[in-house]
């Protein structure tokens, strides 16, 4: 059974949204449908300190991202105003550091690349399209994917950087980007880039019956690619990917089949465990005990009478 340890009162006005810890679980983010942005220190004994409060978009703050800590304190947001903004600690101070703003609808989701590829995030927007920015030599530069899912994009994953090393060349090397997207066709899709700027779709998968609300790609570096995704249907469903040769395999398990929509799929730091949320507002738990062997570890604490 989960059970509360620290209850946060964050002063927002309105529905929360998202709440995202940094690497090292010593500030947490969160957003709001009040337009606000607010970090909070986590001190030692475990209670939280408001630190600061952000303002500059004009609707709703879907998703808040922290940036690896190598690239100092930076956090991204993205809101149903059409725009990203990153944003940046200097001397103890918040301030905005960048404004993306050139889609056409709400941008739902943000997520950072992993640190061994630089600065570099992506965001998605009921416009269908995604984009894909890097902070290169002080500058930030943008790349869309335009049409990336027929009926909106609400989700982005990246996937972690996996160190491949030749048997040839005892230099380690990284493999390509990718990262996964989760969108309104109902479709998971895998993205990778051929070249600087240029991205190709790798794998389509079909497996949900309505709307993709969430996806995450599972921080190992195993060289087993593991996908979460859930939806408006219900399901939550791992996908799972073996480099057979050249071409990628992509298999895929129902993990459990929710009678209500599911919001959120999130893995630990070390990808062993699922945590699943949904409308009805609890957070169920599941740890893979053995290969492809899944038991769930927590139950929803009951609303107390």
């Amino acid at each position: 059974m989960a059970s509360l340890t620290t209850k946060v009162e964050t002063g927002h006005r309105d529905i929360i949204h998202d709440a995202q810890m940094n690497y090292y679980g010593t500030r947490l983010a969160t957003c709001s449908s009040d337009h606000l942005i607010k970090i909070f220190e986590i001190r030692a004994n475990g209670q939280p300190f408001p630190m600061a409060e952000l303002t500059g978009h004009d609707g709703p703050v879907w998703q808040v991202s922290w940036a690896h800590p190598k690239f100092d304190n930076v956090l991204a947001s993205c809101s149903h105003d059409r725009k990203v903004i990153v944003w940046r600690e200097v001397n103890g101070k918040w301030q905005k550091s960048y404004e993306y703003n050139q889609h056409e609808a709400s941008i739902n989701s943000i997520s950072w690349a992993a640190p061994e590829y630089g600065l570099i995030f992506a965001c998605c927007s009921t416009d269908c399209s995604i984009s894909i920015i890097q902070f290169m030599g002080d500058v930030w530069s943008p790349v869309k994917i335009a049409n990336a899912h027929d009926e909106g994009c609400n989700a982005v994953s990246w996937a972690p950087a996996k160190r491949l090393q030749s048997a040839l060349d005892v230099s380690e090397q990284i493999d390509p980007k990718r990262f996964v997207s989760g969108g309104n066709d109902r479709l998971v899709k895998v993205w990778r880039e051929e070249s600087p700027g240029t991205w190709r779709m790798e794998a389509e998968l079909d497996g949900h019956e309505n709307w993709v609300r969430d996806v995450a790609w599972a921080p190992s570096e195993s060289q087993t690619s593991t996908i979460a995704s859930c939806g408006v249907d219900g399901r939550v469903i791992i996908w799972r990917c073996n480099l057979d040769g050249d071409e990628q395999k992509w298999t895929n398990r129902v993990l459990c089949k929710y009678t209500d929509p599911i919001w959120h799929v999130s893995w630990s730091f070390c990808a062993t465990i699922l945590a699943v949320s949904g409308v009805d507002n609890k957070v169920t738990m599941f740890q893979e005990r053995l290969p492809n062997h899944w038991m769930q570890i927590s139950e929803p604490e009951e609303e107390k009478q």
